[in-house]
């Protein structure tokens, strides 16, 4: 990894500590208010698996569901330059998904990334794949129906990687939700990881 892209995840991981400090010390009616101005980054044991798994592969089509502010788009699209590949990435919020574009443009990895703004469904119905592999970290009660969406667009032995299975306690429902919709597919082999926040990660078998 660059100096200059360890130096912007290590300016990521301040911000994500500071912030979960500040959480921490409001109730969860008032972070549940302010979640959009929050990093709710995937860590980097989390990143730097996404980035191993994106280059073993080795993937190059890649599809990150939930850009936020940037932070697992940077493992992933150093990924993508090591092989050849290329990151969509997409996110509701405008301001989010340019602060993104701005911070990888800054180490030099915004060429290998499509930044697409708008509702993730409708944009996951538009995109025709195949895709090599799958970041899937938006909210929650999307995963089901993004899931359905994209499995059929995987390459044969495609990777998806789901965040937030174990943590918080209020996504718990929806995760094990997705668990099982993966497992009554009977197209995947899939294993429940505990790094990070807990992450599902799911080897598409093929048609």
């Amino acid at each position: 990894m660059e100096p200059k892209i360890e130096s912007l995840l290590a300016e990521y991981e301040q911000r994500s500590d500071a912030e979960r400090e500040m959480v921490d010390a409001l109730s969860t009616e008032a972070g549940a208010r302010h979640r959009d101005e929050l990093l709710l980054a995937v860590g980097r044991s989390t990143g730097t698996l996404l980035n191993l798994l994106v280059k073993g592969l080795p993937a190059r089509s890649i599809l990150e569901l939930g850009t936020s502010y940037g932070y697992s788009a940077v493992w992933l699209a150093e990924a993508a330059h090591a092989t050849g590949g290329k990151v969509i990435t997409t996110d509701l919020v405008a301001e989010k998904s340019a602060y993104a574009r701005k911070k990888l443009e800054s180490v030099g990895l915004a060429q290998f990334v499509d930044f697409k703004v708008g509702d993730v469904l409708q944009i996951l119905r538009e995109l025709s794949g195949p895709f090599d592999f799958v970041l899937l970290d938006v909210w929650k009660d999307l995963y089901v129906p993004c899931f359905d969406l994209f499995q059929s667009k995987l390459s044969a032995g495609a990777i998806v990687v789901a965040d937030n299975m174990t943590f918080p306690e209020s996504a718990r429902q929806n995760a094990e939700a997705y668990r099982r919709r993966v497992r009554e597919t009977r197209r995947f082999d899939s294993v429940l990881l505990p790094i990070g926040s807990g992450i599902e990660v799911s080897r598409f078998l093929g048609k």
